[in-house]
């Protein structure tokens, strides 16, 4: 039974991450919600910014420091290891759920582009970089990522192991193309208001600390042959040279989202 409520409880939170993925992506381009990064507005300038900044900490530090090894072996003490990972999911989803909830939109504008078609080609970025976040996680490891065959291999009765390096197309491009998807989404915007670059700005500087983070675990993880494929494959920015197919090729299997 308890096999069965762990599969559950991985399923279920997945699921919330599908559902509260899509959520973001309409309240940054401000689709579809009532309420959204720009609008409607509620505190006004310096107490705006200052809870925002809030929000985006109280969901930055916690979704960090629970990605950390060290945190791990103490929470899995209190945490069964074959939820750890779905818990962790789900207190995600919910700190993102917050945010939105209590965000306030700073409407002042610092760029507006209404001419064609630069403000389309603008939204079909925005639209790859909602689309290059899940597709980088199937290209990798997206069930491990959200814990689902953490529980699947536990109901099965199988002890948990590691994925293998693979081999996927776009980590021959650059070392973190899921990171360049949420830039790509956090930035590309043909409205851009005081609200939206603060939001903008902090996660981007959140993502860089968290590659140096990442890149760490993964070298105590891979050892050279991390260090070989992080020498040979640029971080976020393509460099346009061939990647070496015995090396650049194998990149290594990510267990830590960005987001």
């Amino acid at each position: 039974m308890k096999r069965i409520a762990f599969f559950v409880y991985g399923v279920t939170s997945h699921g919330m991450f599908l559902l509260v993925y899509a959520a973001l992506g309409f309240f940054v381009t401000g689709q579809f919600l009532p309420r959204t990064i720009d609008g409607p507005t509620g505190l006004s300038g310096g107490p705006a910014a200052m809870v925002n900044t809030l929000l985006l900490l109280s969901f930055g530090v916690p979704h960090s420091v629970m990605a950390r090894p060290g945190f791990k072996a103490w929470w899995t003490q209190i945490i069964p290891k074959p939820i750890e990972r779905s818990t962790y999911v789900l207190i995600s989803n919910l700190l993102v759920l917050a945010m939105m909830a209590f965000w306030q939109p700073i409407e002042s504008v610092v760029w507006h582009v209404q001419s064609q078609p630069l403000a389309g080609l603008i939204w079909s970025l925005s639209a790859i970089g909602w689309l290059l976040v899940p597709l980088s996680s199937l290209l990798i490891n997206h069930f491990d990522l959200l814990g689902t065959r953490q529980v699947w291999l536990y109901m099965q009765g199988k002890a948990y192991s590691h994925l293998p390096f693979a081999s996927p197309l776009l980590y021959r491009i650059v070392r973190h193309p899921l990171y360049v998807g949420w830039l790509l989404a956090f930035w590309a915007t043909p409205y851009m208001t005081v609200g939206h670059l603060q939001f903008a700005g902090i996660l981007t500087a959140y993502i860089l600390i968290a590659i140096r983070f990442e890149e760490r675990d993964l070298l105590d993880q891979h050892g050279e042959r991390y260090a070989k494929y992080r020498r040979e494959v640029p971080m976020l920015i393509p460099s346009g040279r061939r990647p070496q197919p015995n090396h650049a090729a194998e990149a290594p299997v990510r267990h830590e989202p960005a987001l």
